[in-house]
């Protein structure tokens, strides 16, 4: 297990409560980009399948966490989207 690796996801990891806290509080996309988090997912992904065929270890389920934790913060953007399309409409009519 390399320690620097589980060190890299455990700051990450801390990250994404924030992130999370501030989608639920705000109830907007302002300042999100779900590319951005699409793309850490993929990243996740691959670090995930790298665990899996070649270096199998405890690490994975920090991996695992994080994925998860950025899964809830996309589907809060979409939820928070939604929000906002809704009070546009409020708005116009």
């Amino acid at each position: 297990m390399s320690i620097f690796e589980a060190g890299m996801l455990i700051c990450f990891g801390l990250a994404w409560p924030v992130n999370i806290y501030k989608s639920v509080t705000s109830r907007s996309t302002k300042g999100k980009s779900v590319f951005f988090l699409y793309v850490v997912i993929v990243g996740y992904i691959f670090g995930i399948i790298h665990k899996l065929l070649y270096s199998p270890d405890l690490v994975l389920g920090l991996y695992l966490l994080n994925i998860a934790m950025v899964t809830t913060d996309i589907l809060l953007y979409y939820r928070n989207r939604h929000y906002e399309k809704k009070a546009e409409q409020a708005a116009k009519g």
